[in-house]
């Protein structure tokens, strides 16, 4: 299952953000287990740094980024993603963004804390949790 890791996974775990910390480590374990294939779009990379580096400092933020960039891997965000997010009907261009990665990328699924901000069918949109359910309960 190929996934799309919506920003706020990545800084809840990196910023190990309560109560959401948990749930976002075991996505990230999952990724680095391979039992999903784990993708983050090019363009969260410049808002991860942003964010984390506030809180983390520039080295530490860096060395984050270093580990995502070996566990997942990175959906390119080319004209066509961002000419689809221009024409999307998102009321944040960020998600739009993360969706048209996601569709450019032939992805299968983004994983978000915030399901609500993505108002499609396809590709599938999934909390954390619901993955968790999902690849837990598989047998």
């Amino acid at each position: 299952m190929k996934l799309l890791l919506d920003t706020n996974i990545s800084i809840d775990f990196a910023l190990e953000r309560q109560p959401f910390y948990s749930e976002s480590e075991q996505v990230f374990l999952f990724a680095q287990q391979r039992q999903i294939e784990g993708y983050v779009s090019a363009s969260t990379f410049g808002d991860l740094y942003y964010i984390i580096r506030k809180n983390k400092g520039r080295d530490w933020t860096l060395t984050f980024l270093n580990r995502l960039a070996t566990i997942c891997q990175v959906a390119t965000v080319d004209q066509s993603v961002i000419s689809m997010a221009l024409t999307a009907n998102f009321r944040d261009f960020e998600d739009a963004i993360q969706y048209s990665t996601a569709m450019v990328n032939q992805l299968d699924a983004i994983v978000t804390r915030n399901p609500a901000d993505f108002p499609v069918s396809t590709p599938r949109i999934m909390s954390p949790a619901q993955l968790i359910q999902e690849l837990t309960n598989f047998s």
